[in-house]
């Protein structure tokens, strides 16, 4: 309980200041081809992408960049049991796949492939305002060849299935006028990605209460100040 009321009083401090961390992209868990791939509106700053993801299963996202560009990406894995040794693919591709009849993503031309090469579980980092803890997978760093459209493909290829977070960018950019909406959203998203529900529970109980308890105290109050005054 007391935990909650900090992280409440902690969200109404960074409200009113700078604060700094990964954009969180929502979605409809539609971005499963090329066509309906997720679209990054800038990859230079720094975005956030919870995913779920089902044995054999790919997600797809896409960016516009310039020739020279630095390109960062990491997965990351939340530490939940079951987790441990979870690693999903991760190839970085551009337009010119549409250009190759072949299907498979080794084959075409302009793709890198990254795959988790560390021990597992992984070396563990603490995200404070989620209060989720990770384990570390890739981390892609790149420069742009050409000025284009460049694809993202997040794919099990270990017929496993799990969650991951897919980081893209470097830049923080939050700005002041999107805090208020952006910031409760983004701890909910979170916990609802770590399956942390009774946290939910916990806060919005709490969110209910400091109004409802001084108002209890004040109808108290009412009632007890006429008997006093008979």
């Amino acid at each position: 309980m007391n935990k909650m009321i900090i992280m409440f009083f902690i969200l109404v401090i960074v409200s009113t200041s700078p604060a700094y961390g990964h954009k969180l992209i929502s979605h409809d868990d539609t971005h499963r081809d090329f066509d309906s791939a997720l679209q990054i509106p800038d990859h230079k700053i720094s975005w956030a992408i919870y995913e779920n993801l089902g044995t054999n299963e790919a997600k797809f996202y896409s960016f516009d960049a310039k020739q020279g560009d630095s390109f960062y990406a990491s997965i990351v894995i939340p530490k939940i049991t079951g987790l441990e040794e979870y690693s999903p693919s991760f190839v970085l591709m551009d337009a010119a796949v549409f250009e190759n009849d072949s299907t498979s993503l080794e084959n075409q031309l302009n793709t890198e492939k990254f795959l988790y090469e560390g021990n597992f579980p992984g070396n563990e980092f603490y995200e404070p305002f989620g209060q989720v803890t990770y384990w570390e997978r890739q981390e892609v760093r790149t420069q742009i060849p050409s000025d284009g459209k460049y694809f993202i493909v997040v794919t099990d290829e270990k017929n496993q299935e799990g969650k991951y977070s897919l980081a893209v960018g470097t830049i923080e950019d939050f700005s002041g006028e999107n805090i208020f909406t952006m910031l409760p959203k983004a701890w909910l998203d979170t916990k609802l990605f770590v399956d942390d529900y009774l946290s939910i529970g916990i806060l919005f109980f709490v969110l209910v209460a400091i109004p409802t308890i001084p108002a209890l105290i004040i109808i108290r109050k009412r009632k007890i100040l006429p008997l006093q005054s008979s």
